[in-house]
C-alpha cells in the first residue's frame, strides 16, 4: 500500500467517532472519568452484538441506547447483566430510563445499577449533575461474583401509576415515588461503568 495513502487510512480511523463502533442502530456516549484518584483505563470501548445481547468492554463508562427503544406511562423493563470479570473495585452497570437529549449538553436519564461487591444503587443524569434518588446500598439478591468470577443478575425496572419498583433477579429491592424521577417517559438502555466487562441479554420492555 502507497504509505501516503496508509497514512490517511490510519488518520482515518483514529478520528472515527466511538458511536460508528456500537451495534447498527446504536449510539454510544463516553463518560470520561473526572476524578485523579479513580482513573479511565487506557484503551477504546468495545461495544459489540454478542448472539441476541450485546458485550461491552470498558476502560471508560459508556450509555448505551438505540433511539427507537422507548418507554412511556406505565412499564417494565427488564436485561439480565453478567459481570465477566471483577474489576479492580466495585464499579456500577444496569439500565438506562426516561432518557432525552443523551447526545446533547442537556442530557436527561434515570439509572438503576448494581456491583460486584453486592450493592445497587440508583441516580439522575441531569446534564453534568448525577443527583442520587437511592445511595450504595447492599442487598442479598445483587449476586456477588462466584468462584470463575462472574456473577450474573437481572435487573428490572417496573414504572407504575404513583411509584417506580426497582428488582434483582425477582426480589424488589427498592421503591420511590414516581415523582423522584421528573420524568420517566424517554429512551431506555444500558449503562456501563469504567474498568468492566459486562454481557447484557434479554433487555426488553412490557
Amino acid at each position: 500500500m502507497n504509505r501516503r495513502i496508509h497514512l490517511a487510512a490510519l488518520a482515518f480511523l483514529a478520528l472515527t467517532p466511538l458511536a460508528a463502533q456500537a451495534p447498527k442502530g446504536w449510539k454510544m456516549r463516553v463518560d470520561k472519568s473526572t476524578e485523579a484518584t479513580d482513573p479511565d483505563a487506557p484503551g477504546d470501548i468495545k461495544f459489540t452484538t454478542l448472539g441476541s445481547g450485546f458485550h461491552a468492554v470498558n476502560p471508560q463508562a459508556a450509555v448505551y441506547w438505540s433511539p427507537s427503544n422507548t418507554a412511556n406511562g406505565n412499564y417494565t423493563l427488564k436485561g439480565t447483566f453478567t459481570l465477566n470479570k471483577p474489576s479492580s473495585h466495585p464499579n456500577y452497570y444496569g439500565i438506562i430510563f426516561g432518557g432525552s437529549d443523551l447526545e446533547g449538553a442537556k442530557q436527561s436519564y434515570a439509572y438503576f445499577v448494581v456491583a460486584q461487591n453486592g450493592m445497587f444503587l440508583i441516580k439522575k443524569r441531569e446534564g453534568d449533575a448525577t443527583p442520587t434518588v437511592k445511595g450504595r446500598t447492599p442487598n442479598d439478591a445483587v449476586k456477588k461474583p462466584d468462584d470463575t468470577g462472574k456473577s450474573v443478575n437481572a435487573l428490572e425496572v417496573r414504572v407504575g401509576a404513583d411509584k417506580v419498583d426497582f428488582v434483582v433477579n425477582g426480589t424488589v429491592v427498592d421503591s420511590e415515588p414516581k415523582p423522584a424521577f421528573g420524568k420517566t417517559d424517554g429512551i431506555y438502555g444500558i449503562r456501563v461503568n469504567h474498568i468492566l466487562d459486562v454481557t447484557i441479554d434479554n433487555l426488553s420492555k412490557s
